[in-house]
C-alpha cells in the first residue's frame, strides 16, 4: 500500500505518524469517560481509566457498513470517538487509549496480536489485527486494553498469572505460548460477553502478542486488512457492544442481548427505526434516519 500518512485509499485514511500527546485534550477525554478529574499515574488510576473508557465509549463498526472506512489519523479518532461521541474498534480506541496515557505522563507504546477467539488449534494462525497497549508502571510491564470488544479485562502485569476475578465474575490470565509469544486467555460465565452458555469455568484463548515494537505502517496494515477484506467479521456483520457496571450487552447483525449475571435478554431488531432507537438508547451512538436505513439493511433487514 504505497503512499504517504494521511492519503485516502478505497475510504480508509492511512495511519498518520505517531504524534507528541501535547496536542491531547486530556479534559476533553476524561469528561466523555466520566470521571471528573485525571486518575493518578498508577495501576490503580490505570484500572480506573481503563473501566470509565469502557463504560462509556461502545465497541462499533457502523462506519464500515456505511462505506467510510476507518481512518487512524489522531485528530480524526479524538473527533469521533470524543466529539462525536462515537465509538470504534481496536485501532481506534487503543490509539485513544495511548495519547491518554502519554497526557498522564505514563510511558506506553501500542503492540499488535492475533485474536484467537472461538479458534481451535494453532495450524490456522490468525494474523496481527488486535491493537493493544503496553505501560511501564514503576519499572514493571503491564498491558490494558480498551478495544477488543468482549468483557472488561483489567490492567495485566506482563508476568505468567491469573487476575482476581472481575464483578461479573470473569478471570483473565497471562500464559507464555511457545510460538506466539504472550496469551491472555479468559474464564467466567457468559453473561459477561458475546459467548456461548457453555463457556462458563471454560478458559478460552482471546489473542496473542510479542512485544516487539510496532511501526505505524504495521497498524495501518492491520486496520487496512480488518476494515477492507470481504467475509471479516467486521465486514460481513454489524456490531456494536458496550460493558455495564454488572454486565454486557451485544448488538450483532439484527439481534441484540443483555445479560448480566442473574437476567438475559434477547430480542430481535425489525425496522430502521428500532435499530436507530437501540443504538441511541442502549449504546449512546445517534445517528440520522439514513444512516439507520442503510445499517439496517446491512443487518440483515
Amino acid at each position: 500500500m504505497p503512499g504517504n500518512a494521511g492519503e485516502v485509499m478505497s475510504g480508509v485514511t492511512k495511519t498518520a505518524p505517531m504524534v507528541d500527546p501535547a496536542g491531547f485534550d486530556l479534559s476533553a477525554y476524561l469528561d466523555r469517560i466520566g470521571l471528573d478529574a485525571p486518575p493518578p499515574a498508577s495501576v490503580e488510576g490505570l484500572a480506573r481509566l481503563v473501566r470509565a473508557h469502557r463504560l462509556s465509549i461502545p465497541f462499533e463498526n457502523l462506519d464500515i457498513p456505511l462505506g467510510r472506512g476507518i481512518s487512524l489519523d489522531p485528530d480524526a479518532v479524538f473527533d469521533k470517538l470524543v466529539q462525536r461521541r462515537r465509538g470504534g474498534y481496536c485501532f481506534e480506541q487503543n490509539a485513544l487509549l495511548d495519547r491518554a496515557v502519554a497526557a498522564l505522563g505514563i510511558e506506553g507504546r501500542p503492540l499488535l496480536g492475533r485474536v484467537w477467539f472461538r479458534l481451535e488449534g494453532d495450524e490456522d494462525v490468525p494474523p496481527l489485527t488486535h491493537q493493544l497497549e503496553l505501560v511501564t508502571i514503576d519499572g514493571d510491564q503491564w498491558i490494558i486494553d480498551v478495544g477488543f470488544g468482549g468483557s472488561l479485562s483489567p490492567p495485566m502485569r506482563l508476568v505468567e498469572g491469573e487476575s482476581e476475578p472481575e464483578p461479573d465474575g470473569t478471570r483473565f490470565r497471562l500464559r507464555q505460548h511457545d510460538r506466539f509469544g504472550w496469551m491472555l486467555e479468559r474464564r467466567g460465565p457468559p453473561t459477561s460477553m458475546d459467548a456461548p452458555d457453555e463457556a462458563d469455568a471454560v478458559w478460552q484463548r482471546q489473542y496473542s502478542f510479542t512485544t516487539d515494537p510496532v511501526h505505524p505502517a504495521d497498524m495501518e496494515l492491520g486496520n487496512h486488512w480488518t476494515s477492507m477484506r470481504p467475509g471479516t467479521l467486521f465486514t460481513s456483520t454489524l456490531i456494536v457492544s458496550r460493558i455495564t457496571d454488572n454486565g454486557f450487552t451485544v448488538l450483532m447483525g439484527n439481534s441484540i442481548r443483555s445479560r448480566d449475571p442473574s437476567n438475559a435478554h434477547e430480542g430481535v431488531i425489525e425496522s430502521a427505526t428500532a435499530l436507530r432507537d437501540a443504538l441511541s438508547t442502549r449504546f449512546g451512538i445517534s445517528l440520522d434516519e439514513t444512516e439507520a436505513r442503510r445499517l439496517f439493511q446491512f443487518a440483515g433487514g
